[in-house]
C-alpha cells in the first residue's frame, strides 16, 4: 500500500493505492481516465498520512479491496498541502501524455 500527493492541473490530491508505484502504466491509465493527464507525485509514508487521517484513513482503506485500485483520501488542495512538509515527500515522478 502506498499514500502519495498528486500534484494537479486543479491542485493537488492525497491517494491511497495498491500500485506498487506512481508510474505503473496501469496507475497512470486510471488517472487518465479520471482526467488527468500530467501530474507530478510523491509519496508519503503510509504511517504518516495514517496519523493525521485517523478514521477516515481507515474507511477509505476498507474500501480498497482492488489488487490494481486507487482511492481519493483527501482532494481538499489546500489542507493536502500543509498537512505535509516537503521534508516528508519521496522523490517527485513527472508524467505527461
Amino acid at each position: 500500500m502506498k499514500a502519495g500527493i498528486v500534484f494537479t492541473g486543479t491542485g493537488p490530491i492525497l491517494i491511497l493505492t495498491s500500485y506498487q508505484a506512481f508510474d505503473d502504466p496501469k496507475f497512470i491509465e486510471k488517472l487518465q481516465a479520471k482526467g488527468i493527464k500530467k501530474f507530478v507525485a510523491r509519496e508519503i509514508p503510509i504511517e504518516r498520512v495514517q496519523k493525521k487521517y485517523g478514521l477516515q484513513y481507515s474507511i477509505v482503506l476498507g474500501d480498497l479491496h482492488q489488487s490494481d485500485d486507487l482511492r481519493v483520501l483527501d482532494y481538499n488542495g489546500h489542507n493536502v498541502f500543509y498537512n505535509f512538509s516537503f521534508k516528508e515527500m519521496g522523490e517527485p515522478i513527472h508524467y505527461e501524455s
